[in-house]
């Protein structure tokens, strides 16, 4: 099951904009294997309408999740810049920083602030 784990990317956001992120704990059922992954897109109007969507998909793959928080990001890609800030009202701040660093594992030639 923990292959599972390596299956789900660190980081899922869309590719340009200012959109909603939540952080997510996502877990080997019944097992100690656990990673957080970063979730964002222009779709969500609420952070919980990310969690719906992400929780399903987990499940189908013997996962469980647990929103951490969640906040903003701001991606430009032409300027190669992502902005993090924010909160969620439902679910809380994410850790920016956590999220900062997943997002500089796939973004590595990006300038990557937090507020």
């Amino acid at each position: 099951m923990a292959d599972s784990l390596s299956k789900v990317p660190d980081v899922d956001i869309d590719p340009d904009g200012k959109f909603k992120y939540i952080l997510v704990n996502i877990k080997v059922k019944g097992g100690t294997e656990q990673k957080v992954i970063v979730r964002g897109t222009k779709t969500a109007e609420y952070h919980n309408h990310i969690f719906e969507k992400v929780n399903p998909a987990m499940e189908a793959l013997g996962l469980e999740c647990n929103c951490l928080g969640g906040g903003k990001i701001e991606h430009n890609n032409t300027e190669k810049k992502l902005r993090v800030f924010g909160e969620s009202t439902g679910y809380g701040k994410a850790d920016h920083a956590v999220t900062v660093e997943k997002l500089k594992s796939v973004f590595k030639d990006y300038e990557i602030t937090m507020e």
